[in-house]
């Protein structure tokens, strides 16, 4: 089961993804794909840190996304990826065409061979004007696509606001399911 959770910044998609592994009762690993590149960033890195359980296992990757869930698919585990819109900033700022779509493209691949429970986190960006400068276009077109993309192959999309999750795709938490494309 892969479940693709959206939402905007501070929206609550990171806990809502942890309280979902919480309640799979499986072992969990998070996969985060941070960089520590300011004080600002730092400083949310370590929020997120102090706020997972110590039983957790801590994957840093910033770049090998495919690899890393390769190696830690289990049936028996939950990942958490943190997050994708993290990972396409680092693989974009690269400034390496080649690399970026090696990524992207074995990333789409290997999810149909992902066991267990899979929950990705990515900010959802697409929502407001379009960007000026040409790299901030490129990143949200390219968010956008990869959001595409990732949950045509999810069983569950949840869309979080103000905290609060929004069932997109899959059964929401009364049971009901909803059968979008």
């Amino acid at each position: 089961m892969k479940h693709l959770i959206l939402g905007g910044i501070r929206s609550g998609k990171s806990r809502l993804a942890e309280e979902f592994a919480i309640q799979t009762e499986l072992p969990i690993t998070y996969i985060a794909t941070a960089t520590a590149n300011d004080d600002e960033m730092k400083h949310r890195i370590q929020q997120h840190k102090d706020r997972r359980p110590e039983s957790w296992r801590i994957i840093e990757e910033p770049l090998k996304l495919a690899q890393a869930l390769q190696d830690h698919s289990n049936r028996n585990h939950c990942l958490i990826i943190d997050c994708l819109t993290l990972w396409l900033t680092n693989c974009l700022m690269l400034n390496n065409e080649n690399l970026f779509q090696h990524e992207r493209k074995t990333l789409l691949q290997c999810l149909p061979t992902l066991t267990g429970k899979t929950i990705f986190v990515s900010n959802e960006t697409n929502m407001g004007i379009i960007p000026m400068g040409e790299l901030t276009r490129r990143y949200v077109d390219e968010a956008g696509m990869l959001h595409q993309e990732m949950a045509r192959r999810c069983e569950q999309v949840t869309l979080t606001v103000a905290g609060l999750p929004v069932t997109i795709k899959g059964e929401n938490h009364l049971g009901l399911v909803n059968h979008a494309p």
